[in-house]
């Protein structure tokens, strides 16, 4: 392991110039606005080989996890994706128009709506999520299995508040 990284360094530099803060927040946090850059990163090399935009997978990949016949109604997409009914509508309109996505009448509601993924958006969503397990497996290689787990759960510790707003 480094003996310092640059978090440590723009920690020591605060810590001479303002010794009458505690630094240590920027000690985790920094790191995982870091680690989030480069997640990001990952993430936009995977979705942009697989021709995808971001909020295309995040809708994509909810109408995958939902499983065979991969569809679900507008509703439950912005759910899912914690956006707006007039985002999820434009969303859907331009996914329709790629031929990702179908709008069909919900059978069980003559006045309802479901957006079904569609064989093309199938392909893309699962090469997409491909590249990315192989993305994040290399960003998490330093770490040994059941140090990835330690962190996975403590960082579901300090989520679990944020998931309930």
């Amino acid at each position: 392991m480094p003996a310092h990284d640059e978090v440590d360094r723009i920690v020591d530099a605060w810590d001479r110039e303002r010794p009458d803060l505690d630094f240590s927040p920027l000690q985790v946090l920094s790191r995982v606005g870091r680690l989030a850059r480069h997640l990001d990163r990952a993430r936009k090399t995977a979705f942009s080989d697989s021709e995808l935009e971001l909020w295309e997978f995040d809708v994509l990949s909810a109408l995958r996890r939902a499983g065979a016949p991969y569809q679900l109604s507008p509703k439950a997409l912005l759910l899912q994706t914690l956006v707006s009914s007039g985002t999820m509508t434009n969303r859907i309109d331009r996914l329709v128009a790629r031929g990702l996505v179908e709008r069909h009448h919900d059978p069980r509601d003559g006045r309802g709506v479901l957006v079904q993924m569609t064989a093309r958006g199938r392909e893309r969503v699962d090469a997409a999520i491909s590249a990315l397990m192989v993305s994040e497996r290399q960003l998490l290689e330093a770490l040994s299995p059941a140090e990835q787990e330690r962190l996975a759960g403590l960082l579901r510790k300090l989520s679990l508040d944020f998931d309930d707003d």
